[in-house]
Order: C-alpha cells, then sequence, then structure tokens
C-alpha cells in the first residue's frame, strides 16, 4: 500500500473515531481498493480486488455493508448512475458533503470529485423546486470526458486525418498515372 493511502487511511481512521464508530481491518482494505483506483468500483470488483491485494475472501453481502459504513462516514460515495462506489476525495480536509459533485470520464471512467459553489446549489434547488418538484439529493453525475482521453482521441484523429490525406494523395498520383 502507497503511502499516500496509507495516509489517507489513518486519517479516516481518526475521524471514525472521532465520531464514535470503528474502522476495522475489512473496511480499511475496502477503502484502500476504492483509494487505490481512479475510477468507481462495484461491490464485486470490490470483492475481486480485496481477494487479490490482501488474499480475504468477502461476500458481495459484507462489502456492501462495508461500502454503507462509509458512505455513513462520508468517506466514500455511491455513484447513482453506475451502481458503484468512489472514495471521498476529501478525507483529509473538513468540508460539507451537503452536494457532492462528480465528473465521470464516458471513455476511461475515471472519476473526479468537485466542490460545486453553495449558490449554485441554491439556484438547482430553486429551479427544482420552481418546476414543481423537491430536490432530495443535490448530488449531480456528469458524463464528461477527461483531458488524457482527449488527448489520446485527438492525437487518434490527427492520424486518421494524415493517413487519410496520404491515401487521397497516393490515389490521385496513381490515377494520374494511368493516364498518361
Amino acid at each position: 500500500m502507497s503511502k499516500r493511502i496509507e495516509t489517507l487511511i489513518a486519517q479516516a481512521d481518526k475521524n471514525c473515531t472521532a465520531r464514535g464508530t470503528r474502522l476495522t481491518a475489512k473496511r480499511k482494505q475496502v477503502l484502500a481498493g476504492l483509494l487505490n483506483c481512479k475510477r468507481a468500483l462495484s461491490a464485486y470488483e470490490l470483492v475481486d480486488y480485496c481477494e487479490q491485494e490482501f488474499g480475504e475472501t468477502f461476500s458481495a453481502m459484507s462489502v456492501y455493508r462495508i461500502l454503507e459504513f462509509l458512505e455513513q462516514e462520508q468517506l466514500a460515495h455511491r455513484l447513482n448512475l453506475a451502481n458503484k462506489y468512489v472514495a471521498c476525495s476529501h478525507i483529509c480536509e473538513h468540508h460539507s458533503h451537503d452536494a457532492p459533485q462528480f465528473l465521470i470520464c464516458q471513455s476511461c471512467h475515471k472519476v473526479s470529485e468537485i466542490i460545486i459553489p453553495p449558490n449554485t446549489v441554491s439556484a438547482l434547488k430553486q429551479t427544482v423546486a420552481d418546476a414543481g418538484f423537491e430536490l432530495k439529493s443535490p448530488q449531480i453525475e456528469m458524463n464528461c470526458i477527461c483531458n488524457d482521453c482527449k488527448t489520446k482521441a485527438l492525437g487518434r484523429d490527427h492520424r486518421n486525418k494524415q493517413h487519410s490525406v496520404a491515401h487521397s494523395q497516393s490515389t490521385t498520383a496513381m490515377t494520374t498515372q494511368a493516364g498518361t
């Protein structure tokens, strides 16, 4: 386990102790799985992770209970659209979890948690109320493309365009030679 993940788990353990709860060894292993991955994971993917990394066999039901605990302790978030989980990116910071916002790359599935200004959340709540609804959760999951995938896609497009131009030029040259 990396030093960064060890530090985050130690802080998570302190947070739990301060709230009168315990971050058990199995809870730490599941949290480590979430912290170690840049994309959201399902309970079944976490079962596999714990078996591969720690040699521990967990039932999916146990992992779901652990994930529920991690959510209650504000150490993890459930992504509703994907039915997967990510570690909170603010374990070492004191912040409100009133409106978690997630950017999800539609290509590589990397997830980033962002904080939006409270006035934006207030405006969203008002817009929802004006439409005749009550906002139950201001959590927003936005489908995006990360900069890495965007760069890769642009590189592929550029290479494909060059190949297309080269193919067109060679076809034109062959047609010209055939005509002479």
